[in-house]
């Protein structure tokens, strides 16, 4: 039986996302395929994934491997994306614009239905299929859509006023790009994206020469 949510791992959930990309680059193969095969890419080994998959309950027979279009099936169902979640997007500036021409969302059964921008000069445009609404009908698109997930891209200093916002409206999940740590209520869950950081983590590797050992 699976485990109690609350009990995984973040990063399992988010190597569940990896798994999936790779069962899927795998659907040409036939019938099984191995945990080796399965992670052979991800840099992760097969005893993660043996781990990771545990959490959930037994999908391969030792000997034989994972039958690729049931496990697929399987991870969908656990992270979700079985089902096509809409989103909102606020802020369209370069990273906001980048996002909604962005064609992977939709693999993952994600789809950014509506955008929101203070901008008078972007109100009313239609970027990718989606079109610009001015902040001010957040509430109401959010509340008739019952919309649960936003992509926050907008300043610095906006982010935390918009991100309250987003939470009275109803939104229960953000994906923050802005590089600050956001204080809202516990019941919203909030995932960051600081690139800054990261290439900073990066720096920091190579500072230290861990990529010459």
């Amino acid at each position: 039986m699976p485990r109690d949510s609350f009990a995984i791992p973040q990063e399992t959930a988010r190597r569940l996302s990896l798994y999936l990309r790779s069962l899927k680059r795998l659907e040409q193969q036939q019938g099984v395929a191995s945990s080796r095969e399965i992670t052979r890419f991800l840099n992760i080994s097969s005893e993660q994934f043996r781990k990771d998959l545990s959490y959930f309950g037994e999908f391969g027979r030792r000997g034989i491997g994972y039958d690729i279009e049931i496990l697929k099936k399987e991870i969908g169902k656990i992270l979700g994306t079985n089902v096509v979640w809409r989103i909102v997007l606020v802020g369209v500036g370069k990273l906001g614009f980048a996002l909604l021409g962005y064609p992977g969302f939709l693999e993952f059964n994600l789809q950014i239905i509506a955008a929101f921008d203070n901008d008078k000069n972007k109100i009313g445009q239609v970027l990718s299929g989606v079109k610009i609404l001015n902040t001010l009908r957040m509430r109401e698109v959010i509340k008739k859509e019952a919309i649960k997930i936003a992509m926050l891209c907008v300043p610095v200093d906006a982010a935390q006023d918009m991100a309250g916002d987003l939470a009275r409206c109803g939104i229960k999940a953000i994906l923050n790009f802005a590089p600050v740590n956001l204080v809202l209520p516990k019941n919203v869950c909030v995932s960051n994206v600081d690139m800054a950081s990261e290439l900073e983590g990066l720096v920091f590797q190579l500072k230290r020469g861990f990529f010459n050992h």
